[in-house]
């Protein structure tokens, strides 16, 4: 018996790894409903049960949802960004504060740990999110935002800290999208120059300043 039931939980956990690498690779994008409990089964040669309890467990954790009558939806991109996005909920200032405290240290390390590659994908980034701006393409200017902060905190090469920061993206893009306007006038977004220019020169209170300035006013303006 113990034997049998070992084999049948690493069959299961072998069926979670597969599910969580699909998400991953964006296979199954957020949002989207994965195939039905027969399909997977069949398409990964395990028993129903075992594709039920795997699926089961990665609704537990936030990966999926599972929807009565309906099916299973990819909720996030990780277990993380699903766990964190149960705890902030929609709370626009809970977002921007957990921000805050990730990002100021993030850029304050990124400024003396940063690499000449990295700092050119940074203004890389930049120009994208400037040029998205321009043609006023509101998706594509979130996206080259959030993937800027991102960058910038991956630039600090604290592995905890990247993956933390990481498994926030959902809520993180979801907050850029909420402090953007739609119309995206010459004067209706913050520039993050002063980010790259500090980071550029090594200089790691001026990138915190930075990093913290432009925060601080999009809090400031949800009191207005």
């Amino acid at each position: 018996m113990p034997l049998a039931t070992t084999r049948r939980a690493g069959l299961v956990d072998q069926v979670i790894d597969q599910l969580r690498e699909a998400v991953r690779q964006g296979e199954w994008p957020v949002g989207s409903r994965i195939p039905t409990e027969p399909k997977l089964a069949s398409t990964l040669g395990v028993g129903r049960n075992t594709v039920r309890e795997a699926v089961r467990a990665l609704s537990h954790s936030g990966l999926l949802e599972v929807r009565q009558g309906d099916g299973t939806y990819v909720r996030a991109t990780s277990e993380v960004s699903g766990a964190i996005r149960r705890l902030c909920g929609a709370e626009l200032r809970e977002v921007l504060q957990v921000r805050r405290m990730l990002e100021v240290e993030a850029a304050r390390i990124a400024a003396t740990g940063r690499t000449d590659e990295e700092l050119a994908r940074l203004r890389d980034l930049h120009d994208q999110r400037d040029a998205a701006q321009r043609d006023a393409r509101f998706a594509d200017f979130v996206r080259a935002d959030a993937e800027f902060h991102l960058a910038v905190v991956a630039c600090a090469h604290n592995g905890l800290l990247t993956e933390l920061y990481r498994g926030l993206t959902e809520t993180i893009t979801a907050s850029v999208a909420a402090t953007t306007h739609q119309e995206l006038g010459p004067a209706e977004h913050i520039q993050h120059r002063g980010i790259i220019d500090a980071i550029a020169d090594r200089d790691a209170a001026r990138a915190a300043e930075e990093a913290a300035e432009f925060l601080d006013e999009l809090l400031a303006d949800l009191d207005r």
